[in-house]
């Protein structure tokens, strides 16, 4: 029998004749039965044709030729062979069986299967691919073949481009962020009085024409005080949204009556922020009484985040009355740079001119030491102070004052960059459509395969055969983990050299060195 340039080792062994190479006996073909002897042909054993690798669709879904799982013949087990002995290309004494087209059933080690499967077992099947941008892109040939595809690059590069901007966008809300976002608006406080007069029980009774017959006074006059407020809408208000409540813009709140009218113990009225506080619309003061009162009302805003009232003299210098510490030491700086109090030779040193020297003390100090030298001139700022008069006289026994007052909200336009960061609706609809694009671009690759292994085929036939059988021969030693001359293997001096007693020793501690690591990690698992 010829042997086909495709075969991998020699052809199933027989009983001695003459003029035949002696082969190891195998007794799965058949027991000690003879079998029928393939004497190899006295020619030269044909080379190899050369050429490049051929690549088939085989080879990207990793197929190789088999024979099928249900037809008979007889099958070498893998521990009769020696280490270095390629395994023998399935097949019986009828001739070659045909190529299975679906997954290859590899030669099995019955003491752990072949190392691909053996590194499987220690471990673990290999991760799935990461898929990255450069998947979808395709081949020049693709694009040769169907100019039409030029417009799928176009808007590839397209997408980058919105990509990059996107992405640069979400970094620029991100450090917008981190940056307090406020803008000033008008909160319009209305202070209002009302006066109850005495109710004269007589005149109640007999019914008299005019006689106030209601009051919480009773028949002792009294007055109430009431403090509300509201934020002034710029534009259209959105009804949805949800109103901010007066006591959310302070911190505390005093009201000061006429010590001379209410004594030392009664004269103050105090409201402070504390943890549980519930939010309200307005406060309000009741007291009996039907004089004229004056009364102080002192508001201290509470500023997000803290702001701080200058020292005087810094104040005057910087031209900033209350702000945050950030910004104090932002405007200390800029006054820094632009009397180029910084030295020349060492950055990190200020030289401070007269009047920074009148109010650090010092001459030379870090640009490092302005925070801890700046606690002693930073102050809580001041309340706001409102003069009122609560007044009894009048036909009107209401009367309302307004005043205005600056305040600072957080912008609308930070809740809205919030929601952008945090959304996350069309991620996984952006996410799809690229699966679904990888998936198209990995089937427009297997077809260009597909047409690259037909089109060699048609082209010329016999010559493909053979470089296919070649890179197949190629392909199943690689599987196999078989390296060497296979002709060369089939004969026992081959297994005679000087190399081979290393060669064993190297083999077995391989072996070893693969069995030590599986028992570590089974053991690592156990723990």
């Amino acid at each position: 029998m010829i042997r086909h340039p495709g075969m991998v080792g020699g052809p199933p062994p027989g009983p001695t004749q003459p003029g035949a190479s002696q082969g190891p006996y195998n007794p799965n073909l058949g027991g000690s039965t003879p079998t029928p002897r393939f004497v190899t042909p006295q020619r030269p054993y044909p080379n190899p044709p050369t050429g490049p690798h051929v690549s088939s669709p085989y080879h990207q879904q990793v197929q190789r030729p088999a024979y099928p799982t249900n037809s008979p013949g007889p099958v070498m087990n893998a521990s009769m062979m020696s280490p270095r002995q390629p395994a023998p290309f399935p097949g019986s004494p009828q001739g070659i069986r045909p190529m299975a087209s679906g997954s290859v059933k590899r030669p099995m080690d019955q003491r752990g299967g072949n190392a691909f499967q053996q590194l499987q077992k220690t471990f673990g099947p290999p991760a799935k691919k990461k898929k990255k941008l450069a998947d979808k892109i395709l081949p020049q040939k693709v694009r040769d073949l169907v100019p039409e595809s030029q417009a799928y690059m176009d808007l590839l590069a397209f997408e980058r481009k919105l990509d990059a901007t996107i992405m640069r966008k979400r970094l620029d809300i991100q450090e917008a962020l981190k940056r307090p976002m406020k803008q000033k608006r008008k909160l319009r406080v209305f202070i209002s009085n009302t006066f109850y007069p005495a109710r004269d029980p007589s005149d109640a009774e007999n019914g008299v024409q005019g006689a106030p017959i209601t009051g919480p006074g009773g028949s002792v006059a009294s007055w109430e005080l009431r403090v509300e407020g509201k934020l002034l809408e710029d534009g259209k208000v959105d009804p949805s949204k949800v109103k901010r409540k007066f006591s959310s813009f302070f911190k505390s709140l005093v009201i000061e009556l006429d010590k001379d009218l209410y004594g030392p113990d009664n004269h103050l009225v105090e409201w402070h922020r504390i943890a549980t506080t519930q939010e309200t619309d307005g406060f309000q003061v009741k007291r009996p009484g039907d004089k004229n009162v004056r009364c102080t009302i002192l508001l201290l805003l509470d500023f997000q985040p803290l702001q701080f009232k200058l020292d005087r003299r810094l104040a005057s210098l910087l031209g900033v009355h209350t702000q945050t510490r950030p910004a104090i030491i932002n405007a200390l700086w800029q006054y820094v740079k632009t009397h180029k109090l910084q030295d020349p030779n060492e950055r990190e040193w200020i030289r401070c001119n007269r009047f920074l020297e009148q109010i650090f003390g010092t001459q030379r100090m870090k640009f490092s030491e302005i925070p801890q030298r700046l606690q002693h001139l930073l102050h809580p700022p001041d309340p706001i102070v409102i003069q009122h008069l609560i007044c009894v006289d009048g036909p009107e026994p209401k009367k309302t004052a307004c005043y205005d007052i600056d305040v600072e909200v957080d912008d609308n336009l930070k809740a809205q960059m919030n929601n952008f960061l945090l959304s996350t609706a069309s991620q996984q609809e952006i996410q799809n459509l690229d699966n679904k694009i990888h998936d198209t671009v990995e089937s427009i690759n297997q077809m260009k395969i597909s047409r690259e292994f037909f089109l060699s085929f048609s082209r010329d036939p016999q010559q493909f055969i053979q470089k296919w059988l070649v890179s197949q021969n190629r392909d199943l030693k690689t599987m196999l983990d078989v390296t060497g001359n296979p002709e060369e293997e089939r004969h026992a001096e081959f297994y005679h050299q000087p190399w081979m007693p290393e060669a064993v020793s190297r083999y077995f501690y391989a072996k070893i060195q693969q069995k030590r690591a599986e028992l570590e990690h089974l053991l690592g698992l156990n723990k």
